[in-house]
């Protein structure tokens, strides 16, 4: 991370960038950008976003328009409440494929616990964590992570489609596992074409944000 504190004008574009995503629910483009700013070139448009990158208050996608996600470091900066980007739909049944939903984002709670990695939000479809308390056409608050303790809530890709599941650590046979929280669902062993994308941390129902701990 750079020595020196982002300035002035790297604040003004953070500030352009988070009201055009709560306003609209996507991010501006390089054109809407230097209209802000009232610059003429694209390249004072790419130096900001590059030094808002390096201070980490910042992703984007070179290869994706509108690609611009706010980290939680953006929201501490400004002051403001978070708001997190739709990655898609979930299954909380047999692993289907995660899809892109571009210009989807939803404010969260102050209530929710300290946002300290990159998190998203995905939809859940399906049954199989209906006894954790996470029901079909629920919202998920998933927090990037790499590690994990038995018992968390993931986001998982299984061959390279996406599903919700409890992973289960054990010091027997099977070992590793995810576990549906429905009896009518199955067991998924672990392969090496499983890998652990994030752990679940709050759910959105019956219109209010709930740790998975209070489910």
């Amino acid at each position: 991370m750079p020595n020196s504190a982002p300035t002035k004008r790297q604040i003004e574009l953070l500030e352009i960038i988070y009201k055009y995503i709560k306003n609209s629910g996507y991010p501006p483009t390089f054109e809407e950008m230097k209209d802000s700013l009232n610059v003429s070139s694209n390249q004072s448009v790419i130096d900001l976003l590059t030094k808002l990158e390096a201070h980490k208050l910042i992703k984007r996608s070179e290869s994706q328009a509108r690609s611009i996600v706010l980290l939680p470091l953006a929201y501490d900066k400004l002051s403001v409440s978070p708001i997190a980007p739709f990655l898609g739909i979930s299954h909380a049944g047999a692993p289907i494929q995660t899809l892109e939903m571009d210009g989807q984002w939803m404010p969260l709670s102050a209530g929710i616990a300290r946002l300290d990695a990159e998190v998203f939000l995905l939809k859940i479809s399906g049954d199989s964590m209906i006894n954790a308390g996470i029901d079909d056409g629920d919202i998920v608050l998933v927090k990037s992570a790499k590690e994990f303790v038995s018992k968390d809530i993931v986001l998982a890709d299984v061959e390279g489609e996406s599903t919700i599941k409890r992973f289960i650590s054990e010091d027997k046979p099977p070992y590793l596992y995810l576990k549906p929280e429905n009896p009518n669902h199955s067991i998924i062993y672990f392969t090496q074409s499983i890998t652990l994308k994030g752990k679940v941390i709050s759910v959105f129902k019956d219109e209010k944000w709930l740790n998975v701990s209070e489910l």
